[in-house]
């Protein structure tokens, strides 16, 4: 039910969306070199490591870390970086990671490949074994602000809450999150 709900849900986001990717796609392109999308290697259900798109936000010789873990994370950003992570838009292309089957619309956010403090919590709490997801239970209840053990904590709960009707209470949330902005950090 919830991957035929995930492609439904893609097939429609990808429909009333494809005007405003083409838009942030060429204002990528025209506002710093290099290409449109950056292929961020993630960790998925069972540790299994994919690529997710997602649009450009930082300049191509940004280290690929956390942003927590840069110093001075504002001096990668490109120009219009900034906007991009504020509204959200950066996430768009992770519509085609959904369509493949590497994330859900719900579910814990993917770790980056090398946060190996994360990845860890995850594993010992068995939330590894869940299809990563676009939003999720940690992002409407802090987002970047929350520490990882707080994060972890959270995407257990989710383990043991997770229902069609929880899923749709995250993506309701998630929408009100992005409209007013919060709890994102550059």
């Amino acid at each position: 039910m919830k991957r035929l709900f995930d492609l439904v849900l893609v097939l429609v986001a990808v429909v009333l969306l494809a005007l405003p990717i083409m838009f942030v796609t060429l204002a990528v392109r025209l506002t710093s070199p290099g290409p449109a999308l950056y292929w961020s290697a993630r960790v998925g259900r069972n540790n299994h490591i994919f690529k997710m798109p997602k649009f450009r936000s930082m300049r191509v010789d940004t280290p690929a870390v956390a942003t927590h873990l840069l110093q001075n994370p504002g001096q990668w950003l490109s120009p219009i970086g900034s906007f991009l992570r504020k509204s959200s838009l950066d996430e768009l292309p992770q519509l085609w990671s959904i369509l493949k089957g590497d994330m859900s619309f719900v579910g814990p956010r993917p770790a980056l490949f090398n946060q190996d403090d994360l990845i860890a919590l995850r594993t010992d709490a068995g939330v590894h074994e869940l299809v990563p997801g676009l939003t999720g239970w940690a992002q409407v209840n802090g987002r970047d602000e929350l520490p990882i053990p707080d994060k972890v904590k959270l995407d257990a709960e989710y383990l043991q809450r997770s229902s069609f009707w929880f899923d749709l209470k995250i993506l309701w949330l998630t929408l009100l999150k992005v409209l007013r902005r919060d709890g994102v950090s550059h």
